[in-house]
C-alpha cells in the first residue's frame, strides 16, 4: 500500500499544469522527457516574458523537486499558493515536500488556528466575497419571509434561516478580509541555506549572547521589519510561527 501511494505522488509530480502556448508545450515536453534542467530554463523564461500564474509556479516547483532542489521546491509552491489559495496540487505537493524536509507545522501556534488558516485559504478572497454576497440575498429573503409571510413554518424558517444565513455572511466576509490580506500582505519568505543563525540585533552575532536561534532550510517567517546600513548590509526582522522574533540577512531568506 505504501508504494502504491509514493506512485500516485510522483504521478501527480510528473504531470506539468500549464499549457496553451508553444514556449509551455516545449518546457512541458521536457520535462516529461526527464530534461528538467531544459523544463526549468523554459518555464522560468516564460514567467519572464509573459507573466506569472499559479500554475505555472507549481510546474516551477515540481521541477525543482525533481531536481532534488526541496527549498526552491517550497517557494515557488507558496508562490502558487499565495496567486491561487486554492490551487489544490500546489497545497499537496507543498505538504508533500515539507514532510520529506521534517518541516515543523508553520501555519500558526496552535492546532485550531492551523486549521482555520488551512480551512479558509483553500479558497480565494473573490470566491469568499462572492459567497458573503449570496449569504447576505439569503438573509434579506429569510427577513422578508418572517416580517410577510403569514405561514407560520415559513416565518420560523426565515427567522431561523435568516440568523444562519448573518452568521454565514459574517464568516464569509472575514474568510475573504483574511485571504486578501494574506495574499497583498508581500511579508512571507523562506529561509534558504541549509541553517540560518538569527541574530538579535541587525547585524552578524558578536558572540553567543547575541545568538538568537536557528531555522532550518524552508521554514517559513513573516518580515516585520527592516534596516540598511553600508557596513553591515540589509537586515530584516522577522517573526516565526510561534511568534518569536529575531534578525537575519537579508541574502538568507527569499520573499515569497
Amino acid at each position: 500500500m505504501k508504494q502504491v501511494i509514493i506512485t500516485i505522488i510522483l504521478g501527480l509530480l510528473a504531470l506539468p499544469l500549464t499549457a496553451g502556448n508553444a514556449n509551455i508545450d516545449k518546457a512541458n515536453q521536457a520535462y516529461n522527457q526527464e530534461l528538467y534542467n531544459e523544463a526549468l530554463k523554459l518555464y522560468l523564461q516564460e514567467a519572464e516574458k509573459t507573466g506569472v500564474s499559479s500554475d505555472l509556479y507549481c510546474n516551477i516547483g515540481d521541477t525543482y523537486y525533481r531536481l532534488k532542489d526541496n527549498v526552491h521546491a517550497v517557494l515557488y509552491y507558496e508562490r502558487a499558493l499565495l496567486l491561487d489559495p486554492s490551487n489544490s496540487d500546489a497545497r499537496f505537493n507543498l505538504e508533500f515536500v515539507r514532510g520529506k524536509m521534517q518541516l515543523p507545522d508553520d501555519a500558526g501556534d496552535s492546532w485550531f488556528s492551523n486549521w482555520v488558516d488551512q480551512t479558509v485559504s483553500h479558497l480565494s478572497s473573490n470566491t469568499w466575497a462572492v459567497i458573503a454576497i449570496v449569504t447576505f440575498l439569503l438573509l434579506l429573503a429569510g427577513v422578508a419571509a418572517y416580517l410577510f409571510l403569514d405561514n407560520v413554518l415559513m416565518r420560523k424558517i426565515g427567522f431561523f434561516g435568516g440568523g444562519l444565513m448573518l452568521v454565514l455572511c459574517i464568516l464569509a466576509n472575514l474568510a475573504a478580509f483574511h485571504v486578501h490580506d494574506k495574499a497583498t500582505s508581500g511579508n512571507g519568505a523562506i529561509i534558504m541555506p541549509e541553517t540560518a543563525t538569527l541574530s538579535t540585533a541587525p547585524r552578524e552575532p558578536r558572540g553567543k549572547e547575541e545568538e538568537a536561534f536557528e531555522l532550518q532550510q524552508g521554514t517559513r517567517v513573516e518580515i516585520v521589519d527592516s534596516i540598511a546600513d553600508k557596513t553591515s548590509g540589509k537586515w530584516l526582522q522577522v517573526t516565526t510561527a510561534g511568534g518569536h522574533k529575531a534578525w537575519i540577512n537579508a541574502k538568507d531568506i527569499e520573499i515569497i
